[in-house]
């Protein structure tokens, strides 16, 4: 009697644990489809119409299309990108979260004491593009070439150039152009290539240094004029518009670049089929087409490549800031 009581225990026993194991198997799969079923958000640090909103935004729906979710681009503006940085940074390291940098990420540490660590809070995903500077003014600046500019500039120093922030590239290139010509072009920091376009076209700024896809339209529609460019070659589109160094100034450069990096501890495996979507989307023909015609060099780098890349451009900059003791202030 007492054994068949206890037979019959241990059974009631074995049965519960089975439903329990399947009751866990259960939730455990529907996490999991939940975790991937989530949006994919892509955190730009500029508002929209700058060269890193129009790069992610190009992507966009073919990634959401080899993912098989949705892929969300969402605009934090402010502080030279470290709003945005300092957001995803503190995510939740899932892979759900990216940030898509822009060269501040490189420069911020130089700038000033930053709330994340550029080199310890992030894991590099992909190395996307880089792309030269166009050197855009206003139509009412004279001159229809960089040397004629400076020229003109040198007669009277009341120009200014819209930058997308303190320590951004087009900021650190333009004084390395002012520094080369000993002309004086007052700075004046924007939040990004869409209010730095903004204040160009309205006239508020004389020039600015952005992306050919940031303001082809300005010079297709003649509000905006070209007068140099910072690659070492001209652009296809802009034949008729010389690299600075063809300028004067031989051996300058500046490229912008654009990567994506996840919050640091990500799983690599996570981290390793984030790499392989980016490059795949960006190896597509089309998508490669549209942003080659906007003046970008399609790069498709992994996330090793975005992290040299990263640590290869602060100690160039810092080097230089270094050497010419050029105070970065807000």
């Amino acid at each position: 009697m007492q054994n068949t009581f206890l037979i019959k225990t241990r059974n009631i026993r074995r049965e519960l644990i089975g439903i329990s194991c399947l009751l866990l198997s259960l939730s455990l799969a529907n996490f999991v489809y939940a975790q991937s079923d989530k949006p994919l958000t892509l955190v730009v640090p500029f508002p929209p119409g700058g060269s890193t909103d129009i790069t992610a935004r190009t992507i966009q729906t073919k990634l959401s299309e080899r993912i098989g979710r949705p892929v969300v681009v969402e605009n934090r503006p402010g502080a030279a990108s470290q709003i945005a940085t300092q957001f995803v940074a503190r995510a939740n390291p899932d892979g759900n979260t990216l940030l898509v940098s822009f060269d501040n990420h490189a420069i911020n540490p130089i700038v000033k004491k930053l709330p994340y660590d550029t080199f310890k809070d992030f894991t590099g995903v992909a190395l996307l593009v880089r792309f030269p500077l166009v050197i855009a003014a206003n139509p009412s600046v004279p001159g229809s070439n960089l040397s004629s500019f400076l020229e003109a500039a040198r007669k009277s120093p009341n120009f200014s150039y819209a930058s997308t922030g303190v320590g951004s590239l087009n900021h650190l290139a333009m004084e390395d152009l002012k520094r080369r010509s000993g002309v004086d072009v007052l700075h004046v920091p924007y939040g990004g290539g869409g209010p730095a376009i903004a204040a160009v076209v309205g006239n508020i700024a004389s020039l600015t240094l952005l992306s050919y896809a940031a303001v082809k339209g300005q010079i297709a529609a003649d509000k905006m004029k070209p007068l140099a460019v910072t690659g070492l070659k001209r652009l296809p589109d802009l034949p008729n518009t010389p690299t600075v160094a063809e300028s004067g100034f031989p051996g300058f450069e500046a490229y912008s670049w654009i990567g994506v990096f996840a919050p640091a501890g990500t799983p690599s495996n996570t981290v390793s089929k984030l790499t392989a979507d980016f490059q795949a989307v960006l190896n597509d023909a089309e998508i490669k087409t549209k942003l080659t015609q906007g003046g970008f060099e399609v790069l498709a780098g992994d996330g090793p490549s975005a992290e040299r890349y990263t640590k290869q451009e602060f100690d160039r900059w810092s080097q230089f800031v270094k050497t010419t003791k050029l105070k970065l202030e807000d």
